[in-house]
């Protein structure tokens, strides 16, 4: 897979996680696992929306 995240992506897709997960936590909600989505896509650099949308936010070298 190639990568199409950027490192300002990754750090708001991380942030956006620990918020997701805290308030799942917080009100006692499954919806909290969503928060695994974000912090995946952050890990692996790669989103299969911005693939299929054609989007890329990696800085070019």
């Amino acid at each position: 897979m190639k990568k199409n995240i950027g490192n300002t992506d990754r750090i708001f897709r991380m942030l956006l996680s620990i918020v997701i997960a805290f308030v799942g936590y917080y009100y006692k909600s499954w919806w909290g696992l969503v928060a695994f989505i974000p912090l995946f896509t952050a890990f692996t650099s790669n989103c299969a929306l911005y693939n299929l949308l054609g989007i890329n936010t990696r800085e070019k070298k």
